[in-house]
């Protein structure tokens, strides 16, 4: 029978990340010298964990290899292949992501066939597709978290733009301001994505303009102006405009579907989603940008962001409903007096401590006897019903189509 193994994770350093959030949970020397933006937990090609075994150190996929079933469980094989489906993350934003959204399983499908036809390397600089595989998320803060998130009711554009004030900008709205219908706001996101750069820069300047001389909703104008002074000329600090602003409370979580325009302003906070890295952005980034592929792939239904909050038994397991197949989320809070026994489980999970220290009892490694703050560890299907005791905070990952068992 399999056992519980440790995890080595990989930090990933983007220019948004921050010198603290990581440092500070893992314990290294805070502030780091370099901004760390995402702690990696799962089997992507791009950045694998690794697993501790007897001899060493294994990637977590060539591990998944060896035994698909016995480490994955069957449903999960018959369903995904012998590929652990999510990818777990600590995400630490110190500046606002780029503006983006995530494919659908036939077009990230499309796109990656199209990119590797077009013979650009993986790690190419201009590739939209890293990978075949769709990305819905799921977004859990640890910190307040804040955030853009899908399109404003149509009447509420229409609105935020004309108590802006801004000429260039409301000459945009064409037919949105007669007929508030998905097909305009498409037209008027179109027109802004499509201006040549000079003209975007002088759209973005005169928008600052008003938004310093008082006018526009103060949360929207606000954020308007730290975005370009982030981002100084990108339409995308235009984005309050259109997209909803909310700030997510700890223990609050967001769902994000295939097609939903958002980014991440600021805040630390565990994400889970399918194993993709397949980000398709409009700007507020250095990086590259595919407007047309972009607009291909966006939802321009207006839909309120919906927060969740986690459901259990409110004492020491909760978890986050989503419609996604490849992942679920739960929540785990043993306490000295209350240790969590898992149910009778037939899927691989990944357990993740923010917070405190749990021990581990069952059929354990020694070295995965613990898990401390920052630390991870990988339950594989066969390795039975385990108990955490301690005092701390536990993400238990694990996919949807086996689900975690009911308590």
């Amino acid at each position: 029978m399999e056992r519980i193994r440790r995890l080595r994770n990989p930090i990933r350093e983007y220019s948004w990340g921050s010198h603290t959030a990581l440092a500070d949970l893992l314990g290294t020397p805070s502030p780091s010298a370099r901004p760390q933006a995402e702690l990696w937990m799962g089997a992507h090609a791009s950045a694998p964990s690794e697993v501790r075994l007897d001899d060493g150190w294994l990637p977590l996929g060539d591990w998944i290899r060896r035994d698909p079933a016995a480490v994955l469980g069957a449903a999960v094989v018959a369903e995904f292949g012998a590929e652990l489906p999510f990818l777990l993350k600590v995400l630490a934003a110190e500046r606002p992501l780029s503006l983006q959204t995530h494919p659908d399983a036939e077009q990230a499908r499309r796109g990656f066939e199209r990119e590797n036809r077009a013979g650009l390397p993986l790690d190419a600089a201009e590739r939209s597709y890293h990978d075949p595989n769709p990305k819905p998320e799921l977004i859990c803060a640890l910190t307040p978290f804040a955030a853009m998130c899908g399109f404003r009711p149509l009447d509420e554009i229409v609105a935020q733009l004309d108590e802006l004030r801004a000429r260039g900008l409301a000459a945009l709205l064409g037919r949105l301001r007669f007929e508030r219908e998905p097909e305009h706001l498409r037209s008027f996101f179109e027109a802004l994505m499509s201006l040549a750069d000079d003209a975007a820069e002088a759209l973005v300047a005169e928008a600052v303009e008003a938004a310093e001389s008082g006018y526009g909703e103060p949360e929207v104008r606000g954020w308007l102006r730290k975005l370009a002074a982030a981002y100084p000329g990108d339409r995308g600090a235009l984005a309050p405009l259109f997209l909803n602003l909310l700030e997510l409370e700890p223990g609050e979580a967001l769902f994000l579907p295939a097609g939903q325009l958002h980014s991440y302003l600021y805040g630390t906070a565990v994400e889970i989603m399918a194993n993709s890295d397949n980000v398709l952005r409009g700007g507020l980034t250095p990086k590259h940008v595919d407007v047309p592929e972009l607009l291909a792939t966006l939802d321009f239904a207006p839909r309120p962001p919906e927060v969740l909050a986690p459901r259990g038994d409110g004492v020491l397991e909760a978890r986050y409903a989503t419609p996604a197949r490849e992942f679920e989320l739960a929540v785990v809070e043993p306490r000295p007096d209350r240790p969590f026994d898992s149910s009778p489980r037939e899927t691989v999970e990944i357990l993740f401590c923010s917070d405190g220290e749990v021990a581990i009892a069952g059929e354990v490694a020694p070295e995965a006897a613990s898990l401390e703050s920052g630390a991870a560890a990988v339950v594989p299907a066969a390795a039975g019903a385990y108990r955490l005791t301690g005092r701390g905070t536990v993400y238990r990952a694990t996919v949807a189509c086996g689900g975690l068992a009911p308590r």
